[in-house]
């Protein structure tokens, strides 16, 4: 099945409904773009106002009043709302402006938008599976109306750095697909999100009237793994092939249910895996400006989790692929937790941090931790704000040129430093990637442009390559491509005003080289469904979905 809709003759008015049922419907509606021939065919004739608008007319019409909104999440709301009545108009206005819009429908106001997702919950969007639908998965699975190819599903235990968020985590898969379909052009009916409601622990959204979700306590232990099974059968016995896309789970289900799963089906986990990706590939932007090699480097992260531990097993695996031993590269990672530095002398750690605890002294505290072990890069992994301190930046800058700083937690108040900080305490020398979007930073007359390590950068193509050639697993060499393909299209511009990652307008392009690397690694391992394409790229980009409208009128 192609990923976009097929492209076809223009349909006979049988083959669409008709009247107040079209206009409704938000994957065929066009609102006042309807043809006046078009309103004759399908009964629309006097449900519009008179004048027939151009998409431009109305994606204008769209900004104009977006901007006059007083914060984000009102524009969250107007955007979501314009989602709900016309899919097609909501993508072109995030293709053709997302600088503007991405951060209003994901990071950092997704995370706003999750907090309050019962607050301004409108429309339902995606499949809400609780505990109480046990033995009845599959059935629910079947009540979805399109042949959904992609599914993005969290429990809302750690959503984003703000916790457990419960069913209002919703929000996060809802954010994701958007921006399969816009970034990579995957049709937004082969994309489903699903919030698994097992509970919630956060006292707060209990209490609160306004929380959608179940009432009680998080589900845990055999009950909380009979339903995630219950949940994987269901789905692929739904929609078999299905690529599953684990969302914000917390590190204690995160990695064991990616073990459990990676081998038996198409799945991957974004904070694990597009996350150690996009951040892989700003390690080797970074390493163009200072002609460093990766195996060379000493990284020092802050916080042990699954992004983490992600990361640095990406890292690893990259550094083995320069030539040096598995036991070297892991001696060249460390890890800090809440409680210090990850050493073998602590018997307080889990098995995901076990391979990187080195015999060492025991250190507590970050910046001691950089003065001892003298990294050439700092990773921000702990969704605790200002952790970078200036102290901790200025000592970066005394031990390194050029120090590598990534505050990669989102959203912003949860990020370990700023741009304007991060460049300040470093005079300018630091190579900056940040979780949350920062605007351009001037320093001594030079400007700055940081750019996100947003996962938006990954996803979106690593799913496109792996739809497209009808991988049946995904495989962490997958994100080694990607990461070496997002790298590679870094210009020399980009780098010279300190972005390590390519401009999100060219999202699109990167999404289809990204796509066309994974698929081809599929193919040559054997995972894909037939015969590789002669001209894989092209045939790739002929099957991303353009939001256009099209003609429902037969020839």
């Amino acid at each position: 099945m192609p990923l976009s809709t097929p492209k076809k003759p223009a349909v006979a008015s049988v083959d669409l409904p008709h009247g107040l049922a079209l206009l409704r419907d938000p994957l065929l509606n066009k609102g006042t773009a309807f043809s006046l021939a078009e309103r004759d065919a399908f009964g629309l004739r006097g449900l519009l106002p008179p004048h027939v608008s151009t998409m431009a007319e109305q994606a204008d019409r769209i900004l104009k009043n977006l901007r006059r909104l007083p914060d984000n999440l009102e524009k969250f709301v107007a955007l979501n709302a314009l989602r709900d009545r016309n899919e097609t108009l909501f993508l072109r206005v995030v293709c053709d402006h997302i600088d503007e819009i991405q951060p209003l429908i994901y990071t950092p106001t997704v995370g706003e938008v999750c907090q309050r997702f019962g607050d301004i919950f409108r429309r339902p969007r995606g499949l809400y599976i609780s505990t109480n639908d046990r033995g009845q998965i599959v059935e629910m699975m079947r009540n979805w109306p399109h042949p959904a190819r992609l599914i993005v599903v969290t429990d809302g235990e750690r959503i984003l750095g703000l916790g457990d968020l419960g069913a209002n985590g919703m929000g996060i898969p809802v954010g994701k697909l958007s921006l399969y379909a816009a970034c990579a052009g995957i049709h937004p009916s082969l994309c489903l999100p699903v919030v698994l409601d097992v509970g919630t622990n956060n006292v707060e959204l209990l209490k609160n009237p306004q929380y959608i979700g179940l009432r009680q306590p998080r589900l845990r232990g055999g009950d909380y793994d009979a339903i995630v099974d219950e949940f994987m059968r269901a789905a692929q016995q739904a929609f078999p092939g299905v690529l599953i896309q684990f969302e914000d789970f917390a590190n204690h289900n995160a990695f064991r249910l990616l073990q459990r799963y990676r081998d038996t089906a198409c799945v991957f986990n974004d904070d694990i895996q597009g996350t150690a990706s996009v951040a892989l590939a700003g390690l080797f932007s970074a390493l163009r400006v200072t002609s460093g090699r990766l195996a060379e480097q000493k990284l020092l992260f802050l916080g042990a989790g699954e992004a983490a531990t992600g990361i640095a097993d990406l890292v690893v695996a990259a550094m083995m692929a320069q030539g040096i031993s598995e036991e070297e590269a892991r001696s060249r990672i460390w890890l800090v937790d809440s409680k210090g530095l990850v050493v073998k002398g602590r018997n307080d750690l889990a098995d995901h941090k076990l391979g990187y605890a080195h015999e060492h002294p025991r250190v507590t505290d970050f910046l001691a931790a950089i003065k001892t072990l003298q990294p050439t890069g700092i990773i921000g992994v702990s969704a605790v704000g200002g952790t970078f301190t200036p102290a901790v930046l200025r000592t970066m800058a005394e031990l390194n040129a050029r120090p590598i700083i990534f505050a990669l937690s989102n959203p912003t108040s949860q990020a370990e430093c700023s741009a304007e900080d991060a460049y300040h305490h470093t005079g300018g020398r630091a190579l900056f990637a940040c979780g949350s979007p920062y605007s351009p930073v001037t320093l001594e007359g030079r400007r700055f442009v940081p750019r996100q390590g947003n996962n938006s950068y990954i996803f979106p193509g690593v799913g496109l390559g792996v739809i497209a050639s009808g991988a049946r697993r995904i495989t962490d060499e997958m994100f080694m491509v990607a990461a070496q393909t997002l790298s590679g299209l870094v210009t020399e511009a980009d780098l010279a005003q300190g972005s390590l990652y390519p401009a999100l307008p060219r999202i699109r392009e990167v999404s289809c080289r990204i796509a066309t690397e994974v698929a081809r690694l599929a193919y040559r391992r054997g995972l894909g469904n037939g015969r590789e394409p002669d001209d894989l790229h092209d045939h790739i980009r002929a099957q991303m979905f353009e939001a256009e409208y099209r003609s429902y009128l037969a020839p």
